[in-house]
């Protein structure tokens, strides 16, 4: 494998100092030439195969970076559409344990149900939270607001313990922090932040036997034969997780073959040890500077209460950054190095 700078550089031109991944990743170039043959390919009708190829390709990555067999994911299109489909197969008054201040995509559904008892508590008293009526908990493994890392193997044993479900996000985590969706009930991510895909797409991980799920979307993609189902009523669902697939975005999963392909051959562990190295750097230079970070150890996001003010100042600057909940929120991936690190502070000294 080449080295890890010269992969990075390869691949990355920004021109400017992006430290916003959290928001949106970026495209590296192989993922835009693999998106401009997708066009290219629709624009001489070429076929579509080659396209459909690409959604089993993807499906494929994510389960090894997601340690999962791949017949438990499905492709789907948001967050919130996959949480969609977990609420809808909740009974009448079951309880939904939340963490206050995740993000929508996790929690709306629940809430627009209006006939589940929804609950929230703090990250650092979720797994403390779970009750014998809890019927599943649903959380972000990493805090897109703060960067604050849930506790999810004491969340795993409590949901154990009282027969609760769980539903994890994973789109702040997957494509620099080892996953393990396999220990949870249901999973999800987006691909446009920390797997650098493009936008348009997300993986849901449901149990063997579908964890009760009904796949009320279920479209002909869903079907066990596809083409043979475009007409009437699906006559046997996919055997698989693909039985809660969405009809896909083909220029999506085009692009992202060449982005999931990229984090395997670097490796989710070498990139996790570079990102969380630029985030410590940048933890010391704030505690150099007087300012103190929301605590969030072991994350690749670091937010700073108070300093959202100062985005539009950055981004005059030419560092992009984003204003959450009021906290400058700095998020650290493979592209970024100590160069851009210091170049922040520098500015924030002022």
């Amino acid at each position: 494998m080449e080295t890890f700078a010269n992969l990075v550089r390869a691949e990355f031109t920004p021109k400017n100092t992006f430290l916003n991944t959290a928001s949106s990743g970026l495209l590296p170039a192989r993922t835009v030439t693999a998106l401009e043959e997708a066009v290219r390919l629709r624009a001489e009708g070429g076929p579509l195969d080659p396209l459909f190829d690409d959604v089993e390709a993807c499906r494929a990555a994510y389960a090894r970076l997601a340690g999962v067999p791949v017949e438990r994911v499905a492709a789907g299109a948001t967050a919130a559409l996959c949480t969609g489909l977990i609420a809808a197969a909740l009974p009448p008054g079951a309880e939904v344990l939340t963490v206050e201040g995740d993000f929508a995509s996790v929690l709306n559904p629940f809430h627009v149900r209006g006939d589940l008892k929804v609950r929230a508590v703090p990250l650092e008293r979720l797994a403390g939270s779970v009750r014998p009526d809890t019927a599943l908990v649903a959380v972000s493994a990493v805090q897109s607001a703060d960067g604050r890392i849930a506790d999810l193997p004491a969340l795993r044993e409590a949901a154990g313990e009282h027969g609760a479900r769980t539903y994890v996000d994973f789109s702040q985590a997957a494509g620099w922090l080892p996953v393990e969706a396999g220990a949870h009930d249901y999973s999800v991510s987006i691909v446009h932040k920390w797997l650098l895909g493009p936008h348009g797409a997300a993986f849901l991980v449901v149990p063997e036997d579908f964890g009760g799920l009904t796949p009320v979307q279920a479209g002909w993609v869903a079907a066990e034969r596809p083409w043979d189902s475009c007409y009437g009523p699906v006559t046997e669902l996919a055997c698989s997780a693909r039985r809660f697939d969405v009809s896909p975005a083909l220029f999506t999963y085009a692009g992202l073959r060449a982005s999931l392909e990229l984090v395997e051959e670097i490796g989710v562990e070498t990139i996790h040890a570079h990102d969380l190295a630029l985030a410590d750097r940048f933890r010391a230079g704030l505690a150099a500077l007087g300012h103190e970070p929301v605590p969030a150890p072991g994350s690749a996001i670091v937010s700073v209460p108070e300093l959202g003010r100062l985005e539009p100042e950055l981004d005059r600057a030419g560092l992009t950054l984003s204003d959450r909940a009021g906290h400058l929120r700095a998020s650290f991936h493979l592209y970024n190095t100590p160069s851009d690190v210091d170049r922040l502070l520098d500015v924030l000294s002022g």
